[in-house]
């Protein structure tokens, strides 16, 4: 391919190529910057929130399990002779 046609139709696919990146949707990563980006999912103050809800009774569970573990241990102790 010659060259006069080679080099403008890879600096139109660059472009396009930068275009795309600037309007592609972020998921859950970093927020894009400008008017582009949208806060993460992850960082909304309600689902924050959420996650926490979610962590603290997940903690309250694996306490119970512990405790009822110690509890059947201690009786088993105490049961022999």
């Amino acid at each position: 391919m010659l060259d006069r046609f080679f080099f403008p139709l890879m600096a139109l696919a660059a472009a396009m190529v930068i275009a795309l990146a600037l309007v592609w949707p972020q998921g859950i990563g970093a927020r894009s910057p400008g008017p582009f980006g949208h806060t993460p999912i992850q960082q909304t103050p309600e689902m924050q929130a959420a996650m926490k809800r979610q962590t603290e009774a997940s903690q309250k569970r694996i306490n119970q399990a512990r405790e009822t573990m110690r509890g059947l241990q201690a009786e088993a102790v105490a049961a022999q002779p």
